[in-house]
């Protein structure tokens, strides 16, 4: 005869605790021999969505025109900046940058071009152009054109001549750049058609390279940007000097991460402890339940080092969360465990442990599933860290669910009874205040509710997800502050580029027939002029200029850009070149031909695409703008250029991060509905199932909803905006809010059946299910209140917004609760 689940489980885990242990130790010990294999990922790719046509079009721009791999440093000299002194300094500082292994090059005012010191014209441009670094060059004149130049004002050095900035370009990563390539041309099959057992075995062979190598080179990164940190401290008793660029944003928000899983951890920890102390008082409940989060934890960072699973700013409290949630669990069953010692003082260890497991397991396996629910929500959100997230969460509750019911009941076998008198029943006297309350004022209760859940309403209806990338972080922090420098003093932060093709039809007959028409004077006068570029290229003209002018001159108008280049710049320089004169075709293939390679790479390849037919327009956002709402920037952009210069929509493109960052804010409002949807659907189901009444399933979720809308209202109220982080906060506080409902209905339907009396069977609940509630909810909110130390502002708006609304379902449990179960009276 087949044995029963439970039969099994008393003979394999508490008739055989020692064996439970071994073996739960040998599945420790080889978890953690992956752990050190526990990577971070705070790459921008970690801030997008999750296959976005505008990511896919973004690397092929940055793989046409350059990349974005740099860092900027900015330079602000004691002295005058063009002073023999601090040109020596600068130049010291570029030529130790130049010094380190993985940089390509480093581009300051010593190195650029100079056309006017002294002026220059265009027969000259295939010589020698001069630069600062240049001993025979006029520093006064140099100084002048710098800071008058539509090139270089606002881009490597301030209007007011006082800050300068250098760029510090890495080499190429060819091997990353390959795997790249490789993998995503794979899951673009695969998101066409059905991989072929081939093919999915490459897929998962490049994506572990590709992880592998990415995690290698995040490493270095870090020991690069050490390096540049260190040189740049060299130079601080001279200058104000400040960092910039993604790969720094990258390498310190890892070091935001790896400081986020230590202070959580070891706080929370700490936390624990002490609140375990004081609220059990002996070491062995203390030491029991420690030991439950430590297995859970240890296992997850094995399991994740294992499978090469990507922790980022979003994931990095996970340790701080299953360390809760853990505990949370051992907590219910130490509080079942004192009930039932004290209600049979005579009784064995056996009888404690079987009763204690067998009135909990139904109830915690519920409330676990219920908050895997929540966290698996997440992974409908279409943000690849939200989704790793909502994953890892989701294992993690598995992983913590197992644990408490094996290692706790196992190492309790090993010990004996010992009956705890509580001297100063603190939360007795708390959950029998609220027992009071909701026997004497039940319609205030009611009033209270209603009146937060219409004030929640308002505020919901006010949320936006527009926020500043520089609002992440806080205002100490060297991120916020080198985005605020380059911000204010050398042309905005965040980059955009706008992509203008050629009209689709420009190889038509009608245009072949026009171009030869422009060009028949000038092949009249000189027959064996050859044109080159000019002729062939729909962009590189004299008839197209002026829209080229246009174009640059309305993205430089708007309040929101900074510093706009483009081929519009290359032209007017030249044209200056050509003494104010119109530049016509021929003179346009001559430029091309004769202009140095130092010209060419910095002014005329990163605008045009080698055909001719493509040009590029860099922009750069002001990101500490206040009023910056970057879904309006791009749909004004797109309209006004399709309206004012006669291009139509197919030609203009939009990319950069400000579009990926759009793009990603944009899809909160949809995430944040799945998710809650999910979450709300799917709970309900279990609640049916598990209570077998749709009455009491949706008195059991009002308190929940009310806790979760009532936060995302405050968010609105306080123009708190949707982000990466307070996406997830309403689908995990129903998860969690959640589990403390179960454990009370399910006492509740458990005590109503000893008298049929709803107030005595409150009361009972109250001082009972309702103590583990507390012990519970304050666990979970001192846990979240650990998340305020994080340097990552959206991590601390998760931290304390979480907090409050786990407070808010704690009281909702104790009063709203048992109001409904009071007045509606299911059966």
């Amino acid at each position: 005869m087949q044995l029963k689940l439970s039969d099994l489980y008393d003979k394999v885990v508490l008739q055989r605790p020692v064996q439970t242990l071994i073996f739960i130790a040998l599945i420790i010990s080889f978890f953690s021999i992956y752990a050190p294999d526990f990577r971070l990922d705070a790459s921008a790719d970690s801030l997008v969505l999750e296959n976005d046509e505008d990511l896919r079009y973004y690397r092929s721009i940055r793989a046409l025109y350059g990349s974005d791999n740099y860092l900027i440093i900015t330079y602000s000299p004691d002295n005058d900046l063009f002073s023999k002194e601090s040109l020596l300094d600068l130049r010291q500082l570029r030529d130790r940058l130049s010094e380190l292994e993985r940089v390509e090059s480093v581009v300051s005012i010593l190195d650029v071009p100079l056309i006017s010191s002294p002026p220059i014209s265009i027969k000259d441009i295939n010589e020698q152009v001069r630069t600062l670094d240049n001993p025979d060059t006029d520093v006064t004149l140099a100084g002048t054109e710098l800071m008058n130049s539509p090139l270089y004002k606002n881009l490597i050095i301030s209007p007011d001549g006082r800050t300068t900035a250098l760029q510090v370009i890495f080499k190429r990563d060819k091997t990353y750049h390959e795997l790249l390539k490789k993998r995503d041309g794979l899951r673009g099959k695969e998101f066409i058609t059905e991989l072929t057992p081939e093919d999915k075995n490459k897929l998962s062979s490049v994506s572990r390279e590709f992880k592998q190598h990415s995690s290698d080179m995040t490493e270095k990164k870090s020991m690069d940007i050490a390096a540049v940190r260190a040189i740049m401290d060299q130079h601080r008793d001279n200058a104000k000097l400040f960092l910039g660029g993604v790969p720094m944003i990258t390498s310190d928000m890892i070091e935001f991460i790896r400081h986020d899983l230590s202070v959580f951890g070891i706080g929370i920890l700490c936390l624990l402890v002490v609140m375990l102390t004081f609220i059990f008082h002996i070491p062995r409940w203390v030491i029991i339940s420690i030991l439950c989060c430590f297995a859970t934890v240890l296992i997850m960072f094995g399991y994740i080092g294992l499978f090469q699973c990507r922790v980022t700013v979003v994931s990095s409290n996970f340790t701080s969360l299953l360390l809760i949630m853990t505990l949370s669990l051992t907590i219910h069953l130490i509080e079942r465990y004192f009930e039932l010692e004290y209600e049979n003082k005579d009784a064995d260890q056996y009888y404690l442990v079987k009763q204690t497991i067998k009135s909990k397991a139904l109830p915690c396996l519920y409330t676990s599933l219920t908050t895997i629910v929540a966290f698996g929500s997440l992974m409908l959100s279409g943000i690849r860290p939200v989704i790793d997230f909502g994953y890892m969460m989701a294992i993690g509750i598995c992983v913590a669910f197992l644990i408490s019911f094996t290692l706790f009941p196992s190492a309790l076998m090993l010990l004996k009874p010992k009956l705890i008198l509580r001297k100063h029943d603190f939360t007795g006297f708390l959950t029998r205040i609220f027992s009071y309350i909701v026997e004497n004022h039940t319609r205030s209760i009611m009033f209270v509710f209603i009146f937060i859940i219409l004030l929640s309403a308002a505020g919901i209806s006010r949320l936006t997800v527009e926020n500043r990338f520089i609002d992440n972080f806080k205002d100490s922090t060297e991120i916020y502050r080198g985005m605020e420098i380059i911000d204010r003093e050398l042309g905005g932060t965040t980059p955009m580029d706008v992509i203008i093709d050629a009209p689709a039809d420009f190889y038509s007959s009608r245009e072949a027939e026009e171009d030869e028409i422009i060009f028949d004077d000038y092949l009249d006068e000189d027959p064996d002029t050859d044109e080159g570029l000019s002729s062939t290229s729909y962009w590189y003209n004299d008839y197209e200029t002026d829209t080229l002018h246009a174009i640059h001159d309305y993205l430089d108008t708007l309040p929101e850009t900074g510093k706009v280049l483009s081929l519009s710049t290359f032209m007017k320089l030249m044209q200056q070149l050509n003494d104010d004169k119109p530049m016509d075709n021929i003179m346009l293939s001559i430029i091309h031909k004769k202009m140095p390679d130092s010209i060419r790479k910095s002014l005329f390849d990163p605008y045009i695409s080698k055909d001719g037919n493509q040009v590029r327009f860099s922009v750069r956002v002001f990101e500490s703008d206040p009023a910056l709402n970057r879904k309006e920037l791009l749909n004004k952009i797109r309209m006004n250029l399709a309206n004012s210069t006669g291009l139509s929509k197919d030609q203009v493109h939009l990319t950069g991060m400000v579009v990926l960052y759009n793009n990603m804010l944009q899809s909160l409002y949809k995430s944040q509905i799945l998710t809650i949807g999910v979450v709300f659907l799917a709970i309900m189901c279990m609640f049916i199932i598990l209570f077998r009444s749709i009455k009491l399933s949706l008195i059991a979720i009002i308190p929940n909803l009310i806790s979760a809308g009532m936060v995302l209202g405050i968010m609105g109220w306080f123009n708190i905006p949707l982000d990466i982080m307070t996406i997830t906060i309403a689908a995990i506080t129903i998860g969690i809010a959640v589990d403390n409902t179960i454990h009370y209905i399910h006492r509740f339907s458990i005590e109503i059946e000893k008298d049929r009396d709803y107030a005595s069977t409150m009361r009972r609940c109250h001082g009972s299910i309702g103590r583990a509630m507390y012990y519970t909810s304050i666990t979970v909110i001192m846990g979240f209140s650990i998340l305020a130390f994080s340097n990552f502002m959206p991590t601390i708006y998760f931290g304390l917004l979480t907090g409050l609304a786990m407070s808010a379902a704690l009281i909702a449990n104790l009063t709203l609760l048992p109001v409904l179960l009071i007045t509606l009276k299911p059966e």
